[in-house]
């Protein structure tokens, strides 16, 4: 009998057991922005100004913390239009490229069945000039 099959048998003997812990690649961010709000309301609570001067304090940081966001807001959606725009003329060079490509592919197909009608109407004279000739000579003989 092997030492672990006798663990087995006993309810009381702790077994080893493995944790597996996942962490979102956003969560870093989001335990930041918590933690920086939870700072904030812990000095804003043991500061040492009145409260007169901890509301223009907490306002002021507020109006700059606004106005960091709409700067940030202002660059990602120019750089997104900037982007957009980008794609879109890429978009539309290519689509202009295939319809040139279309329009010379439709030329020469054009040209060739152009060539093969003239290339048809000049056997087609041929061949009515000898069966010409033929009866000619049919009656004669």
């Amino acid at each position: 009998m092997d030492e672990r099959d006798w663990y087995d048998d006993d309810p009381y003997v702790e077994r080893p057991y493995v944790i597996v812990e996942r962490q979102d690649a956003g969560a870093g961010i989001g335990s930041f922005i918590i933690g920086l709000a939870l700072g904030a309301g812990v000095a804003l609570l043991l500061a040492p100004q009145s409260g007169e001067e901890t509301r223009r304090a907490v306002a002021r940081r507020a109006r700059r913390a606004q106005e960091a966001a709409q700067d940030f807001v202002e660059d990602v959606s120019g750089t997104v239009a900037d982007k957009f725009n980008q794609v879109r003329a890429s978009v539309e060079e290519r689509i202009d490229a295939t319809f040139e490509a279309v329009d010379a592919k439709k030329r020469q197909v054009s040209n060739a069945v152009e060539a093969g009608r003239a290339a048809a109407r000049q056997t087609r004279g041929e061949l009515e000039h000898r069966i010409a000739e033929r009866k000619a000579a049919y009656k004669d003989s």
